[in-house]
C-alpha cells in the first residue's frame, strides 16, 4: 500500500512539474522582436499623446468587454500557429489594410505576457516593412492595474 501511495505522489508530482514548464513555454519572450520597441504604459500614454495608433489585438468580444482609451480593435488570429517565437505568420489572419501609413507610430497589446496575439502582430508589422512598431507586452491588465483610462 505504501508503494501504491509513493507511486501516487511521484506521478502527480511529474504531472505538476510538467505543467508549470508547458506554462513557462507559453510565455511571450521578454525582449521584443527585431525592428520592434518594447514600451510600458508610461510610453504608450506618450505614445499615443503623439498620435499614436495603439491596437487592441485580442478578439472582438474582449475588445467589446473593455480595452484601452483610443484603442482600435484589430484582432490576431494566431489559431493555428505555434506558441513560439519562430511561428509561421503565414497561418494566421491579422489585417494589414488597417495601416495603411508604415512610418506611424502603432502601438500593440493583448492579455499580458501570456498572449501571443500582440506579439505576433509586431512580428507581421516589422516584418511588412513599418518602422515604428510598439510592443506593450504587459498590455490591458497591467493598464486597468494602473487605473489609466478605459472605454
Amino acid at each position: 500500500m505504501k508503494i501504491l501511495k509513493h507511486l501516487v505522489f511521484a506521478v502527480a508530482g511529474f504531472g505538476f512539474v510538467a505543467a508549470s514548464q508547458l506554462a513557462l513555454a507559453q510565455e511571450t519572450p521578454t525582449v521584443a522582436p527585431a525592428g520592434v520597441q518594447l514600451v510600458e504604459a508610461k510610453d504608450v500614454q506618450a505614445l499615443q499623446g503623439k498620435g499614436a495608433t495603439v491596437v487592441d489585438t485580442r478578439r472582438a468580444n474582449e475588445y467589446a468587454d473593455g480595452t484601452i482609451k483610443g484603442a482600435i480593435s484589430v484582432p490576431y488570429d494566431p489559431e493555428k500557429s505555434a506558441k513560439d517565437a519562430n511561428f509561421d505568420a503565414a497561418q494566421d489572419k491579422f489585417d494589414l489594410g488597417k495601416f495603411p501609413d508604415k512610418a506611424k507610430d502603432i502601438v500593440l497589446f493583448c492579455n499580458s505576457g501570456t498572449c501571443w496575439k500582440s506579439y505576433k502582430a509586431a512580428v507581421v508589422l516589422a516584418k511588412a516593412g513599418y518602422k515604428s512598431v510598439h510592443w506593450y507586452r504587459n498590455g490591458f491588465p497591467d493598464w486597468k492595474a494602473r487605473k489609466l483610462p478605459t472605454e
